[in-house]
């Protein structure tokens, strides 16, 4: 009889031990794993597969790098970051290794159903780019990739204005905090941005 009580005091702990550990298991199997660039034999990038599930920055409105060829045409730009390095900046203010950022540029619309006045973005991809964080394959840290299309992309040559656009602008590590609005503050409350975007009396210029 003793045994028995015991065992029908026992029995409701071993089954909450249970219930958690399943409850544990399940939330690891469902958790979103962390996306980690992958190269190709020659060096070229994969497009990260569903990014769009990723971690949504903020949108631009004709930030270009040069004047529109067409005038009069207009472009969206929103900018997804891979969610382990989200997590990680909000914790330290810094992007860790392998960081990917990924700008995805769609067309302008203006006239649309009830839409008169404002724009809204075409449902046409325009341009992917990704701007990746791996020392281990750049010794500068930070390389661009374009792509066209779905299929892995050569790295963009150094040459190109987006590396000295971002090396003499960009508010912390290469990158354009300052036009993130959730992100800004934190690596303004955690001193992360550079002594140089700092220096700038609006930040800007």
């Amino acid at each position: 009889m003793r045994n028995t009580a015991a065992m029908k005091i026992k029995a409701p702990a071993w089954a909450t031990a249970l219930t958690l550990l399943c409850s544990v298991a399940l939330s690891a199997s469902t958790a979103t794993p962390a996306s980690t660039p992958v190269y190709t034999e020659d060096g070229r990038l994969a497009l990260p597969e569903g990014y769009r599930e990723w971690v949504y920055l903020s949108s631009g409105f004709d930030m270009a790098y040069r004047a529109q060829a067409r005038s009069g045409h207009h472009m969206f730009d929103n900018v997804f970051v891979e969610p382990s390095a989200y997590k990680a900046f909000l914790e330290s203010g810094m992007w860790p290794d392998k960081t990917m950022l990924i700008l995805e540029v769609r067309g302008a619309e203006d006239k649309g159903s009830i839409n008169k006045l404002g724009h809204y973005q075409d449902t046409e991809v325009m341009g992917l780019e990704v701007h990746l964080k791996d020392a281990s394959h750049f010794p500068e840290g930070w390389a661009f990739f374009g792509f066209d299309g779905t299929q892995p992309a050569k790295m963009i040559p150094r040459t190109a204005d987006c590396y000295s656009c971002h090396a003499r602008h960009a508010a912390l590590d290469n990158t354009f905090v300052q036009f993130y609005p959730t992100l800004l503050p934190i690596a303004t409350a955690k001193g992360t941005l550079s002594a140089a975007y700092r220096a700038k009396p609006t930040g800007g210029e």
